[in-house]
């Protein structure tokens, strides 16, 4: 078999959601401190929850994604509706990627900074190719 762009790009993006999953997960545990994350603004656990819910939600919503368009879930969607859903994938990781270069936790900025760039190369790498 030959790896291919498409190929490398739908396993990095699968393994990084994972890892960001999994992640998020741990500071809705409180394993992590969510201090660490959304530029050290989070100022309580209700806060905390609420982003954390929607990262976690958002984040499975990608992984589904990018497992139809790999053809690892093998569901009859529009092909037209999956490669908008990486599109605005890439935008939102761009936008996350702005957030993240600002932060004012400085892990946050240089951790994520490249692994929200990679996420948006991955991205639009799977758009194009769909």
């Amino acid at each position: 078999m030959r790896i291919t762009l498409t190929h490398t790009a739908q396993l990095g993006i699968l393994i990084l959601l994972s890892l960001l999953l999994l992640l998020h997960l741990a500071i809705l545990l409180k394993i992590i401190p969510y201090k660490l994350v959304w530029g050290g603004r989070l100022k309580s656990d209700k806060d905390m929850y609420r982003f954390e819910i929607i990262s976690i939600v958002m984040t499975a919503v990608f992984l589904f994604v990018v497992l139809v368009q790999a053809g690892i879930l093998p569901l009859d969607l529009p092909k037209r509706l999956i490669t908008y859903a990486l599109w605005l994938m890439a935008g939102l990781f761009l936008l996350n990627t702005l957030g993240n270069a600002v932060s004012k936790n400085k892990l946050e900025q240089r951790l994520f900074t490249p692994v929200t760039v990679v996420l948006a190369i991955f991205s639009v790498i799977l758009a194009l190719s769909n």
